[in-house]
């Protein structure tokens, strides 16, 4: 995979060269899970390319449009996908292309390349929004049930669903405690490590099955306690569930406790919230921003 990203970006580094020599471009960026964008800064070292204002501008907003391709993929191929996959573990079995990468990237959108205050630097800004690769990763057509249980219990009607994960909990199978680490497609299982929530189980016209949240948008000042981004996902009357435990090759995905489950589980009205990713899952402030 490291080959095929390098051959990427030598062939678009080439073409740039060639013309401006050996200018030094560089990406700053992180991926943001509470807003699922991704956020970069490509910046053009102006006196490397020999670009001199005012004639050069074009030049050099040509080469950031050249370049910020081979340099957001890196970025894009670490997006953890579930617990076991990122974007290029995909990539590697063959169940996404490197060329969708690149269609993911030429989505974003992005401000016109601005000049430092220095007059040194050209730099433009770039957001990709991951609906679209998450979309795409849904393939089935049809979403399937939640499991049934044989014997419900007496639950209320639900606007949603918060899961309470901010802090280490036990890693299932291992004798050490994680912060849960957020991705794409997090499983959700019970107590009783019966499988309660997975993509599958999502509308095939959603984009998102979960939504991560700050534990501060749970802590508001008005009669919900929440924020207005978690109200719009869960409603003013969610379920709010504090995860018992964490699973995953990487630790992405929560255990919640059998009896929070039953209350999902035991009303059609619940079961839908699943279908609808009607779900939050509030973790740790250092674990909803990463760096490209």
């Amino acid at each position: 995979m490291r080959n095929i990203t390098a051959g990427l970006g030598a062939l678009l580094m080439l073409a740039a060269t060639a013309v401006f020599g050996q200018a030094r471009v560089g990406i700053i960026g992180a991926l943001e899970w509470d807003t699922m964008e991704i956020n970069a800064a490509v910046s053009l070292d102006m006196a490397s390319a020999h670009i001199r204002l005012p004639g050069g501008r074009s030049q050099g907003e040509a080469l950031i449009t050249a370049e910020y391709p081979g340099l957001i993929l890196p970025g894009l191929l670490k997006l953890q996908v579930d617990s076991s996959s990122t974007v290029a573990d995909l990539v590697r079995r063959g169940e996404w292309s490197l060329q969708e990468t690149e269609r993911v990237a030429l989505r974003a959108r992005s401000v016109p390349p601005s000049l430092s205050p220095d007059l040194h630097n050209l730099r433009a800004s770039y957001t990709i929004g991951l609906e679209w690769i998450s979309a795409r990763l849904i393939r089935h057509n049809l979403a399937a049930e939640p499991p049934r249980i044989l014997s419900p219990i007496a639950a209320p009607v639900y606007t949603g669903i918060i899961i309470i994960a901010n802090e280490a909990l036990p890693v299932w199978g291992m004798k050490s405690t994680a912060l849960p680490t957020p991705c794409l497609f997090p499983k959700v299982w019970d107590s009783e490590m019966n499988l309660i929530y997975e993509r599958n189980m999502l509308d095939p016209g959603k984009s998102f099955m979960v939504r991560y949240a700050p534990v501060q948008s749970i802590f508001q000042e008005n009669p919900s306690g929440l924020s207005a981004e978690v109200i719009a996902i869960t409603g003013d009357r969610p379920l709010r569930i504090f995860a018992r435990g964490i699973f995953g090759t990487q630790p992405t995905d929560p255990i919640i406790d059998r009896v929070d489950a039953l209350q999902i589980l035991s009303s059609e009205e619940n079961r839908r919230l699943l279908r609808e990713g009607r779900v939050v899952i509030v973790i740790d402030d250092s674990m909803l921003h990463g760096e490209l």
